[in-house]
């Protein structure tokens, strides 16, 4: 079984003067990205690794989940960033078979469609929502349209 967790980067400032690139997170999303982190060590949904858009926003949110979740730092992918859902369905099905749980920080629309493809299910996605998703599968190259189960979803506002 292999087990995808989805993450949209934090709330990341909107003012002038920022590339998009390099925006970086308002203090509110640092600490929504703590919170939903300790959400996710209190259900045990810890996965082995992150991967990460190269982003400013996605690697801030990605080190605070790695600290709180006491694992290593993201892995960075710079095809996630800009990522729609066939990209990100690529991206997924290209990573490492040794690792049966892995947590992908990316950015909306991509996750939300991907979400989407994956499950079937249609949820919002605002910043700092997480998602996963378990595939009853031995490799990340045999996922596919619908073929994962929406185990777990909560947004810092906790209307999971």
């Amino acid at each position: 079984m292999k087990k995808l967790l989805l993450i949209r980067h934090a709330k990341a400032t909107h003012e002038t003067g920022y590339p998009d690139f390099e925006r970086p997170l308002k203090p509110s999303g640092l600490q929504d990205a703590a919170i939903m982190a300790g959400r996710l060590k209190q259900h045990s949904h810890i996965p082995q690794l992150l991967v990460s858009s190269p982003s400013l926003r996605t690697i801030s949110t990605a080190n605070v989940f790695s600290q709180h979740l006491s694992i290593p730092a993201a892995e960075e992918i710079s095809s996630i960033y800009e990522a729609g859902q066939d990209d990100l369905v690529d991206i997924i099905s290209q990573l490492i078979d040794t690792h049966n749980f892995i947590g992908l920080v990316g950015h909306n629309p991509g996750i939300g469609q991907v979400l989407y493809h994956l499950t079937g299910k249609i949820h919002s996605v605002p910043p700092c929502a997480v998602a996963l998703i378990e595939f009853d599968i031995d490799t990340w190259a045999a996922i596919s349209d619908k073929s994962g189960k929406l185990v777990y979803y909560d947004t810092p506002k906790g209307n999971g």
